[in-house]
């Protein structure tokens, strides 16, 4: 792709994107609309036939008087019952008093300085993988922190800021561990599929052990675009400017909390083992089934991040009395007030959205007309995914944009018999690959003012020139590891359907 597509690309995509309203003001026009949809279908006498129990489901209208009185009467709980509310709120109690300790900054500090040159891209890109269970901390931290190693060791800073970008944003959905997007993605999973089964239960384990797979795939084609493509582009590294080793430092207090943050993490994994492996234990239920540990997935994550990160401020200073953790805890939370405005309008849309049956009427009539045109199989699989991925590049939030996509799609594959796990697994493929060249990305524009610091005129377009290699490369071996899934018929998360619902 030369300069001049891109160029006219990239002004497309800045048009287009300065058009779409912010997330808040966007759920609240969806929600207008489907209310405003309800009347209108509800008087054109639009229904559908449910071909599994014969039922005929017909649009609701929510704007007359017993729709109002709904829309009212249930706001409040609309809001209070939205399962990625309260999933993400507890999650970040931890998360939140590990991030403010320090912990998390002093773990991605210390993964990258204990490596030698050689292996620095594939660390950069796995350290940003991992770092997002607390997404904040890898742009913050990892991306400025990657430039100065690479400089530090006589390499392109640029290259290493485009390393670590790669790993936080374009691996985004990708970890060893499960993270508070898990919870969250299975909780508007779970409201969609209900739209079909009222009993279906998506858990946050859903994608766990494609995910799992996807950090090692991600982590070895970022290292290979990084080494054989970027900096090669970039040529050799003349300046000494930017070189300072301060963010690099780990002090003995921090050092020391690692240790015993280590030390925690250990024994709490062990008691989680006792917890979960034998027949009967604590969180098995009377079948012998693990359905109590899957139940209990994101008070554990809490649990395990706030203890680690007491821990380590404990012993690395950063904590002295219980005041501390209260303020990080309260910071925490604060630090997630547009998320609770933007969960209260996306709360009453999706309940609007369930309550008209519109939802329903457009999966069953959609299911019919992808069958009618044979569209099935991988290769409707693989047209979500791309769909996904060009949504993405306008719309970059993964919570907001499956809220709008999961009503929709969810109950539509179901109807072809697809499960809700292996359409949200899809989903965080496209959702993933193109953040890295959205310019409407939120962090897109701190990533630029991080690169100039080494190359003072790194544009937009330069930085997007860049990472493209990245997102194309991600997009084709992460599509390519999926069908191979998907073909072996391998689980893609513990308990969760192979692909087809019974």
């Amino acid at each position: 792709m030369n300069k001049s597509i891109l160029s006219k690309f990239l002004d497309f995509v800045e048009r287009a994107g300065n058009k779409l309203p912010d997330p808040l003001s966007l759920f609240f026009i969806l929600s207008a609309l489907v209310l405003v949809a309800s009347w209108v279908l509800s008087s054109m006498g639009l229904q559908v036939t449910h071909p599994s129990d014969g039922s005929v489901i017909a649009v609701q209208n929510l704007l007359n008087a017993s729709g109002l009185q709904r829309i009212l009467g249930e706001m409040v709980k609309n809001f209070s019952g939205f399962p990625p509310f309260a999933v993400v709120l507890v999650s970040m109690l931890g998360i939140g008093v590990a991030d403010k300790s320090g912990l998390i900054s002093a773990s991605l500090k210390k993964l990258v300085t204990i490596v030698p040159s050689s292996l620095l891209p594939a660390t950069l890109v796995f350290g940003g993988i991992m770092s997002n269970i607390a997404s904040d901390a890898g742009y913050i931290v990892l991306t400025p922190l990657g430039a100065v190693l690479f400089a530090a060791f006589g390499r392109h800073p640029i290259a290493g800021l485009t390393a670590a970008f790669a790993g936080v944003s374009g691996g985004f959905s990708a970890n060893l561990f499960l993270s508070s997007l898990d919870p969250l993605l299975s909780g508007l999973s779970t409201k969609a599929a209900q739209l079909m089964d009222p009993s279906y239960n998506v858990l946050p384990t859903a994608n766990y052990y494609f995910m799992m797979a996807s950090t090692l795939i991600i982590t070895v084609i970022g290292t290979f675009i990084t080494t054989k493509i970027v900096e090669p582009r970039l040529g050799a590294w003349k300046g000494d400017q930017g070189s300072d080793k301060s963010m690099t430092d780990i002090s003995s207090g921090e050092k020391k909390g690692l240790v015993f943050a280590a030390l925690y993490a250990f024994l709490f994994f062990i008691i989680l083992l006792w917890l979960t492996l034998p027949s009967n234990a604590v969180l098995r239920d009377a079948n012998d089934d693990l359905k109590p540990f899957y139940d209990s997935i994101v008070p554990l994550i809490m649990v395990f991040f706030m203890g680690a990160g007491i821990v380590f401020g404990l012993t690395s200073g950063s904590i002295k009395s219980d005041k501390d953790v209260n303020k990080m805890l309260s910071e925490s939370m604060g630090g997630l007030g547009s998320y609770i405005v933007l969960a209260f309008i996306a709360a009453q849309f999706v309940a609007y959205f369930a309550w008209s049956n519109i939802g329903i009427v457009v999966a069953i009539n959609g299911a019919g007309f992808l069958k009618e045109i044979g569209l099935t199989g991988l290769p409707l699989i693989l047209s979500f995914i791309v769909v996904t991925a060009f949504l993405n590049i306008f719309m970059g939030s993964a919570s907001a944009k499956w809220a709008i996509m999961a009503p929709v799609f969810v109950p539509m594959f179901m109807m072809l018999g697809y499960s809700p796990e292996v359409v949200q697994n899809s989903y965080r493929i496209g959702d993933s690959v193109t953040n890295i060249i959205s310019p409407l990305l939120p962090y897109f524009p701190i990533i630029v003012a991080f690169g100039r610091k080494y190359k003072p005129d790194l544009g937009v377009g330069t930085l997007v020139s860049l990472m493209l290699p990245y997102s194309l490369a991600f997009f084709l071996a992460w599509t390519l590891l999926f069908v191979a899934w998907f073909l072996l018929g391998w689980p893609i998360g513990p308990d969760a359907p192979l692909y087809y619902l019974k």
